[in-house]
């Protein structure tokens, strides 16, 4: 299923109201055919956001928004500092990048180069303080 390719522009969904489920899901660097197969059994209308966090190499510029947008049509979006979410809405984590979710807004930090990656660890661990 092929889907209209989206810019990795900073086009965000508007600010909205913090009433619907948030789901995180992380993955090892190899774990690109399992977000795919993942994205194409997403409904577009599931009333969820989507936050994909994956371990990427911090010296290459990430291609992965690009990537999955072609197996969804829906929204697929590299995450910006303070990016509000929305329902039925992708989020992907930029590469050499630590993710925190506070209260339905996601919060972006540089990844010291030399230190081991617990970005996944991180941000499920800010999304269930978030969230209880």
């Amino acid at each position: 299923m092929d889907a209209p390719k989206k810019n990795k522009t900073k086009l965000q969904p508007p600010a909205t109201m913090q009433n619907f489920p948030i789901v995180g899901i992380g993955a090892s660097a190899g774990g690109l055919d399992a977000f795919k197969r993942l994205l194409v059994a997403i409904p577009e209308s599931s009333g969820m956001a989507y936050v994909l966090v994956q371990h990427l190499d911090p010296s290459h510029e990430s291609h992965l928004p690009e990537i999955l947008q072609r197996v969804t049509k829906i929204p697929v979006l590299e995450i910006t500092d303070n990016i509000h979410l929305a329902p039925d809405h992708i989020y992907v984590i930029p590469s050499s990048k630590m993710l925190f979710s506070t209260d339905g807004v996601l919060k972006l930090i540089e990844r010291e180069k030399k230190t081991l990656n617990l970005s996944i660890d991180v941000f499920f661990t800010s999304l269930a303080d978030a969230h209880k």
